[in-house]
């Protein structure tokens, strides 16, 4: 099975979670440095709605970016995330089985 984290290694949560990733037996992991290779704001939707999540659940909000976005819509959460990728909450897991926040990393279990 393949699995795709999109990563930032200086996150432990995101580290933790391509732990268990790597460790299960099966799992093809590819690594997308998200700050380096950002996903499209066509992408973050897609990912949000496969995990069942909304913008807003995805937004970072401990970022100073995130507070300017405290009354916005998910259209402008997802420009913000787009154009700032440090707003994106990680790690985003994407499985054949679906997608998951790794927070905690255990979610992304369920996904496996």
């Amino acid at each position: 099975m393949k699995a795709t984290i999109w990563h930032n290694p200086r996150c432990s949560k995101s580290r933790e979670t391509l732990a268990i990733l790597q460790a299960t037996p099966g799992v093809e992991v590819e690594v997308v440095e998200y700050l380096k290779n950002p996903p499209s704001r066509d992408e973050l939707a897609a990912l949000y709605a496969a995990a069942g999540l909304t913008p807003r659940e995805g937004l970072r909000k401990s970022e100073d970016g995130a507070k300017a976005l405290k009354g916005a819509d998910d259209d402008a959460i997802l420009d913000a995330m787009a154009a700032d990728p440090i707003l994106i909450e990680r790690p985003l897991v994407e499985t054949p089985k679906g997608v998951r926040l790794g927070r905690p990393p255990e979610n992304v279990r369920e996904i496996l």
